[in-house]
């Protein structure tokens, strides 16, 4: 806290009136369709999620002619195809994306899952075919207002934390607030119902940002986690990747919030540009306008006026990393008019995300914990540096093409045993036998390459010893073993429910 600083003990008031018109701030290059009625639509990736269902769907009641094209087999689509069996589609192409399904369209919907560099939707941009997405489409059509949430770590805790915030806090609104993004299931169904009065947090990822770059959004409150390197091997360049995540911030007005970590030298507003008011947020308190978590205490600054909140209220979070995704949480909701007193008071009854470092169950004195969600050596490294007692981690996946040094580091340092998996398995493995074992510098004994993930966590259970955490922690993108993340994650927590202390293996690399 900075010396001299007064402290109240009263409660602080929202910094101050933010234009909470509720209307559309997108610049309108949907509105020419018209309400879309006979308007030629490819919607391209119907994907497994609820994203490009609820597009089709939106769309085609009302009235458009609606193509889908995506690189998975009817098969792999089944679910999302038997949600939209009640519609016409004007055409449907399973396992390919062909230029006939594009040759007319008018509109083109893409799922931010399909990678950048497309031969057909350039063609489609040259003859100037709007390239969309589901999220400008809600953009386009919601009202109310919106809170965005970027990062390269942290997004999904924090966007879920500032909705429960902004729901248990007190807000001083009658609307709904409503949760979206690239979490949880689309909002798009939702449109119709939506208000002035209501706010939506939606986390956005850098594909998804990527998609609006010309959409024109233009959020009240824009939260950057946290940025550190990820996706490389999407966007190419730093410099690609943070352009990306740029786009949330670049249309803000003066009246608006960006609220950013702690100022250094990786999150410098000055490299950042916002164009709104800048909040930050962090465990220690710099002095800077924003939310702290320091020393015991909340606090909260704006220019001369600051209070400190002395709470026993625990956060069911676990780690660092959890405190700043907190704080940067209370930083967005008390812009957003949440009062501080009411905001913190309720984090108690948060409760953490699936695969987010979620603890599964303790049997024979293991602790299991699924963080499959961790999908960057970062988000492992913090998961590591939350637990005091000896850690087995599995860890490994899809090669993103970014360092691992310091994650092998932290692994020396902080894991009593690793388990390797997926493409960076072998690749980890020389990096972490790079010299003796036990190394000098930590507590790391064992190391093991795993060919399934059933034979992972095998390994695992048999290298931890009672009183051990058995985590997932891969700190890479899922890969062929799984359909994504959550699946990764959801087969762990049935082998962790499952196991009894008899099922043992061993071995090592």
């Amino acid at each position: 806290m900075r010396r001299g600083a007064r402290i109240r003990a009263g409660t602080v008031a929202a910094f101050t009136k933010s234009r909470w018109n509720g209307q559309s701030r997108m610049n309108g290059r949907l509105a020419q369709f018209n309400g879309y009625r006979g308007v030629n639509v490819t919607v391209m990736g119907l994907g497994t999620f609820s994203g490009g269902v609820s597009v089709v769907r939106f769309l085609a009641e009302r009235g458009a002619c609606v193509t889908v094209t995506d690189l998975r087999t009817e098969d792999q689509l089944q679910e999302s195809l038997s949600e939209l069996k009640d519609l016409s589609l004007r055409g449907l192409y399973c396992g390919s994306n062909p230029r006939e399904a594009f040759r007319d369209a008018q509109l083109i919907i893409r799922n931010p899952a399909v990678k950048p560099g497309s031969v057909v939707l350039e063609e489609c941009r040259r003859r100037g075919v709007i390239v969309s997405s589901e999220i400008e489409l809600l953009l386009h059509h919601a009202r109310g207002k919106v809170i965005g949430v970027t990062g390269s770590n942290g997004k999904s805790t924090t966007a879920s934390l500032i909705h429960h915030l902004l729901v248990h806090g007190g807000t001083s609104g009658t609307g709904n607030i409503r949760l979206g993004g690239n979490i949880g299931r689309s909002l798009l169904p939702c449109v119709s119902e939506m208000t002035v009065d209501d706010t939506l947090v939606l986390e956005l990822s850098s594909f998804q940002l990527e998609l609006l770059r010309d959409s024109g959004i233009c959020p009240d409150v824009a939260v950057l986690t946290g940025f550190t390197p990820n996706h490389l091997d999407w966007h190419g360049t730093m410099e690609n990747y943070r352009a990306a995540k740029q786009i949330l911030f670049r249309r803000q007005r003066s009246s608006d919030w960006a609220v950013l970590p702690g100022n250094d030298d990786a999150n410098d507003s000055r490299l950042w540009q916002p164009r709104g008011h800048i909040l930050r947020f962090g465990t220690s308190d710099t002095g800077e306008d924003g939310v702290f978590l320091d020393g015991g205490a909340v606090v909260v600054r704006r220019g001369s006026r600051e209070d400190a909140f002395r709470t026993a209220t625990r956060s069911n979070l676990r780690g660092e990393h959890n405190e700043r995704n907190t704080a940067a949480a209370l930083c967005a909701a008390w812009a957003a008019g949440v009062d501080p007193h009411h905001a913190i008071s309720s984090l108690s009854t948060f409760r953490p995300l699936p695969h987010r470092l979620e603890r599964v169950v303790e049997v024979g004195g293991r602790v299991f914990y699924n963080d499959s969600n961790s999908t960057t050596p970062e988000s492992t490294i913090a998961a590591l540096k939350s637990f005091s007692r000896p850690i087995v981690v599995l860890v490994g996946g899809a090669d993103k093409g970014v360092d691992v040094a310091e994650l092998t580091a932290a692994i020396r340092r902080y894991a009593t045993a690793a388990v390797l998996m997926g493409d960076t398995g072998p690749s980890l493995a020389r990096h972490l036998c790079d010299g003796p074992l036990p190394a000098e510098d930590g507590r790391l004994r064992r190391v093991v390459v795993a060919s399934t993930f059933q034979e992972a966590f095998r390994h695992a259970v048999a290298l931890a010893d009672s009183g051990s955490i058995v985590l997932l922690s891969p700190g890479f993108a899922s890969f062929g073993w799984f359909r994504d993340y959550r699946d990764r994650g959801d087969q762990f927590v049935d082998l962790a429910r499952s196991w009894k202390p008899v099922d043992t293996v061993s071995g090592e690399a």
